[in-house]
């Protein structure tokens, strides 16, 4: 592809490689399986819904056009359903990033298979994404591959398991099975650079994505919950089942370390390889605990040309009442059986 424009350049630049930003990525990896994975869906036995606002690369601004700071807002929901053997969820996100605008939706449903002290979910999702693309600055004015003004919606589906128990859970996935190509309208130039007419010439592919997260509790108190996480996030250009898919620069990897306090508090450090190192800080309110605020800031350390040195986030999470704590078990008898 000809076209050198400045938002791509930035787009690149702040992925580290053509493919590893499609998809946002968030720094509160380990109060977000329902993004990572559709097995996660009501795998914690109570209803959960969660919101994340991320800046990326804060106050990072372009020269000229749009450009700057990728925006990511978020709103999950995971829900156990015992008529279902199971559980569904949901997702919906809109990322911003230059001049790509995506709006992504996912349903879920998880099915629960009990294993030992814990549960394994196996779960399936339906994905719909709208892609739009702004105006963009080429060196060959004739160039078809070039979008502009333009946008497009697929269908799309994904399927992952997930392990959860009291001290250890584990999850992979994988999303664009379909691995669905946008297309978008081009504009027709005459000898004078005058757009003259639209067509649809320029393309865009929805990579498989592929999301692998463990995490272990560790009882270090009578209060304190000391969690070490991982999330290896997979990026795999080529078709559905190439060889060449699982290759180390189009991955990318994270390590967390978060302790809890009495299950209110919170506070962890972490790692993004060839990146960042990230902190975060959180509390939970209101009976049970079940109103959750937290914030995670990432340090860019690596590989700063065009980036801003901090990135922010903003989690707020309520995790519902347990089924058999919101309501008693009917009484029967004999006497209401007519």
């Amino acid at each position: 592809m000809k076209v050198t424009l400045l938002s791509t350049l930035l787009l690149t630049a702040v992925a580290g490689t053509a493919f590893a930003q499609q998809q946002p990525q968030f720094t509160h990896y380990g109060f977000n399986g329902m993004y990572l994975n559709p097995a996660y869906a009501g795998i914690k036995g109570q209803g959960e819904i969660t919101a994340i606002g991320r800046y990326q690369y804060f106050n990072y601004s372009a020269s000229f056009d749009q450009g700057g700071e990728p925006k990511t807002y978020m709103l999950t929901g995971s829900f156990p359903v015992q008529v279902l053997g199971g559980g569904i969820g949901f997702h919906i996100y809109r990322d911003e990033i230059a001049q790509s605008e995506m709006t992504n939706a996912q349903v879920s449903y998880s099915k629960h298979i009990q294993m030992g002290e814990g549960k394994l979910g196996i779960g399936v999702q339906g994905v719909y994404t709208n892609l739009s693309k702004g105006v963009y600055r080429f060196i060959d004015f004739d160039d078809a591959s070039i979008p502009r003004d333009g946008s497009d919606n697929k269908f799309d589906l994904g399927a992952g398991v997930w392990y959860e128990s009291p001290t250890f859970y584990a999850g992979l996935s994988v999303n664009n099975l379909l691995r669905a190509e946008y297309k978008f309208q081009s504009a027709i130039y005459n000898s004078a650079q005058e757009v003259t007419g639209y067509q649809e010439t320029a393309r865009y592919i929805g990579e498989n994505h592929s999301y692998f997260t463990a995490g272990y509790n560790i009882e270090a108190s009578s209060s304190v919950v000391v969690t070490p996480s991982v999330l290896v996030k997979m990026v795999m250009p080529g078709k559905f089942g190439d060889g060449g898919k699982f290759t180390f620069k189009n991955n990318s990897y994270e390590a967390n370390v978060r302790a809890t306090f009495n299950d209110k508090f919170w506070g962890g450090v972490g790692y993004r390889y060839d990146e960042s190192f990230t902190g975060m800080a959180g509390l939970a309110l209101a009976k049970d605990n079940a109103l959750r605020i937290g914030y995670a800031f990432d340090f860019i350390a690596f590989n700063q040309d065009a980036r801003a040195l901090s990135s922010h986030e903003i989690m707020l999470s309520y995790r519902l009442p347990k089924p058999n704590m919101a309501t008693r078990p009917a009484i029967r008898t004999p006497r209401y059986s007519f």
